[in-house]
C-alpha cells in the first residue's frame, strides 16, 4: 500500500515560501524510494530549528526534531547506530553554516553517509529577519539595520574544501532539478550535500536576481575537482555574477562506517538492545 505523505499538521510557512518546493521534492524521492521497493519505515527525515525544520511536521515519514545546529550529529548518529537505515537531514542555512558549522565540515571530512539539504534561503526567517553566514554584504535585518559589514561564506567552496563526496546546487524555482539532486544524493553512497537557494517571500526574497542569474550545468565533468571548484566560485553569494545549477562534484571513497573492521551490534543484538531500552522507561 502506498503511505499517503501528508500529515494533518497545520501548514504555517508564509505563502510564496521555498520550503514548499523542498518538500514537496523530498516527497517525490520518497514516492519513488516507495515504488522502487524501498519501505519507507527504513527512512528517517531529521531536522534542526528553522523554518526549514517544519518539514518534519509536514512530511508522514520516521523524524527527529534535533536542537539549533545539531541536525547533523544526530543523523550521524542516527545512521551509525544503523547502518540499513536511509537518512535525510535538512537544515537552514544559519542552522548549518553557523551554529552547525563544525558538524557540518566534519561530516563531510569522515564522509558520513547521509544526505543533507540545507535551505538556504540567506535570512534567520523564523527569528523576523536577521542576518547570516550566506547574506551578502550590505544585509539590512534586524540585527544589521545599518547593513552587515561582514562578507558571506560560500558553502559549495566549503564542502569542496572538506572533501565532501557529493556537491550539489539547487533552486526552489527549478523543481524537476531539485528533486532530481535530492535523489541523487539519497543514492550516492556518502556525505551528498545540496545547498538550495530557498525563496524567503517575506524577509528576503531574491527571486529576480536568481531568476536573471542562474544556469544548469551543461558539458561539466562531476569528478574533476578542479572543474568543481571553478562553478563553485564563479558566483560568491554577494555579486550578479552567473550561478550554476545542478551537480558539481561526486566521488566515490570510503563511508565512515566501512572503516569498522566488524558492525558494534548485529540486527539480533541492536533489537535486543532497543528492547531493553524500551522496558526501562516504562
Amino acid at each position: 500500500m502506498t503511505r499517503n505523505l501528508v500529515t494533518d499538521a497545520v501548514n504555517t510557512w508564509c505563502p510564496g515560501c521555498g520550503n514548499f518546493a523542498i518538500q514537496h521534492a523530498v516527497k517525490g524521492v520518497l514516492s519513488d524510494l516507495e515504488a522502487a521497493g524501498t519501505s519507507l519505515d527504513d527512512v528517517v527525515l531529521v531536522s534542526g530549528i528553522g523554518c526549514h525544520a517544519k518539514i518534519a511536521d509536514y512530511t508522514n515519514i520516521n523524524s527527529f526534531y534535533a536542537i539549533h545546529g545539531r541536525a547533523i550529529p544526530v543523523a550521524t548518529g542516527i545512521k551509525l547506530a544503523n547502518p540499513d537505515l536511509t537518512v535525510i537531514c535538512c537544515a537552514g542555512d544559519g542552522d548549518a553554516y553557523a551554529e552547525g558549522l563544525d558538524h557540518l565540515i566534519f561530516a563531510a571530512k569522515r564522509n558520513i553517509d547521509i544526505t543533507l539539504v540545507v535551505h538556504d534561503n540567506r535570512v534567520y526567517g523564523l527569528t523576523t529577519g536577521q542576518y547570516t553566514p550566506t547574506s551578502p554584504a550590505g544585509f539590512h535585518g534586524k540585527s544589521t539595520p545599518q547593513g552587515s559589514n561582514e562578507d558571506p561564506i560560500n558553502p559549495l567552496e566549503l564542502m569542496l574544501a572538506a572533501n565532501a563526496s557529493y556537491v550539489a546546487r539547487g533552486y526552489t524555482k527549478k523543481m524537476a532539478l531539485l528533486q532530481e539532486l535530492i535523489a541523487g544524493g539519497v543514492a550516492h553512497r556518502g556525505f551528498a550535500f545540496i545547498d538550495v537557494l530557498q525563496i524567503c517571500a517575506t524577509f528576503f526574497n531574491q527571486t529576480a536576481q536568481y531568476n536573471r542569474l542562474v544556469y544548469e550545468l551543461a558539458d561539466h565533468d562531476p569528478t574533476s575537482f578542479a572543474s568543481a571548484c571553478a562553478k563553485a566560485r564563479e558566483w560568491d553569494y554577494n555579486s550578479d555574477a552567473p550561478i550554476a545549477l545542478g551537480l558539481l562534484y561526486k566521488q566515490k571513497r570510503q563511508v565512515f562506517d566501512q572503516q569498522f573492521p566488524a558492525p558494534i551490534l548485529v540486527q539480533a543484538d541492536r533489537d535486543q538492545a532497543i528492547q531493553e531500552v524500551l522496558e526501562q522507561r516504562r
